[in-house]
């Protein structure tokens, strides 16, 4: 099974560039969403830990968000309780898929909460802040701030890029990031089949 981490900015296209392979997909972000509607154990960790902004079950993204502007530090904590259930979750998937030839994981904190392992081929998604900065911003839940302590969780794009295999500049054309992927898919089988 090859596994394909896929790592880039806040905004740069990392799901839309994970669904164009045609594999099984790991979206983190999709997980964490499940995880606050259905995870009565989450709830009751980040109460106790928040008590002051968590209220109400299931988990709000609102109550989140206004716990982490209060308080940057917050995050790390929401991120502490909340990172062992993803891990958790990327585990069952991978049993789940264990006879597909290729599993593409898009998770944020991949590098950072090191959720990758030596036999993960990296592609890093480089895209110009600008075109980043106009997708964040046709979000309806966009927040520079929150978007910003995000950021700060995370390794530079610099490092990322540089412990890639393979770098796909998306212009946020979806012929061009098709493309792409075709031609990096097909130089991963080949690759892989050489070794």
């Amino acid at each position: 099974m090859i596994k394909i981490g896929i790592l880039g900015d806040i905004g740069s296209g990392k799901s839309v560039v994970a669904k164009q392979f045609g594999y099984p997909v790991f979206n983190a972000d999709r997980e964490v969403a499940k995880i606050y509607k259905t995870e009565k154990s989450c709830y009751l960790k980040l109460k106790k830990n928040l008590p002051k902004y968590i209220k109400s079950y299931p988990i709000k993204k609102k109550e989140l968000s206004r716990a982490i502007l209060k308080n940057k530090n917050n995050l790390k904590k929401i991120v502490n309780i909340v990172h062992p259930l993803v891990r958790k979750r990327m585990n069952n998937f991978l049993k789940k898929n264990y006879e597909s030839k290729m599993v593409v994981f898009d998770i944020p904190l991949l590098i950072e909460n090191k959720m990758h392992d030596k036999n993960f081929v990296l592609i890093f998604i480089e895209a110009k802040k600008f075109y980043i900065n106009k997708k964040l911003k046709e979000r309806s839940n966009y927040n520079k701030v929150l978007i910003n302590n995000f950021r700060k969780l995370q390794t530079s794009s610099k490092i990322k890029k540089k412990l890639s295999h393979y770098v796909i500049k998306n212009n946020f054309k979806f012929s061009s990031i098709k493309k792409n992927v075709t031609f990096i898919k097909k130089q991963i089988l080949y690759d892989r089949n050489r070794t």
